[in-house]
């Protein structure tokens, strides 16, 4: 349970947050850098709903709820890192495009848990 947890968590929030990464540094060549986020988000929703709906396969709320909160950290300090000390960004990096990513972060794990879990 803990090691496919740690896959779960750890595993697919790192992927997860890579892969949002990586986008953002192709928009980053084509859109301007405070609409990067609004690109970028849409995409990886569908992402995250792919991964919490075909790769996560527990059937309890409380470990959608960990993986909610996993993947929130590793979004909030990978950013920090790969992006606010790496990049200093001559404009405020945290806008509202990045508190609603943290946000769907965690939501997202939740609501497809409780899907999952038949408690909505």
């Amino acid at each position: 349970m803990i090691k496919q947890f740690l896959k779960d968590g750890l595993g697919w929030g790192f992927l997860v947050w890579l892969l949002g990464y990586g986008l953002g540094i192709v928009f980053f060549t084509v859109v301007p850098p405070n609409l990067i986020g609004w690109f970028v988000t849409p995409i990886g929703i569908i992402i995250s709903f792919w991964v919490l709906i075909k790769k996560i396969h527990s059937k309890k709320i409380a470990y959608f709820f960990a993986i909610a909160l996993v993947w929130t950290v590793i979004a909030i300090i990978c950013d920090y890192f790969f992006l606010v000390r790496a990049f200093k960004p001559t404009t405020p990096y945290y806008k509202l495009d990045v508190y609603i990513y943290y946000l769907l972060t965690f939501l997202l794990p939740v609501i497809v848990g409780l899907k999952k879990t038949k408690k909505i």
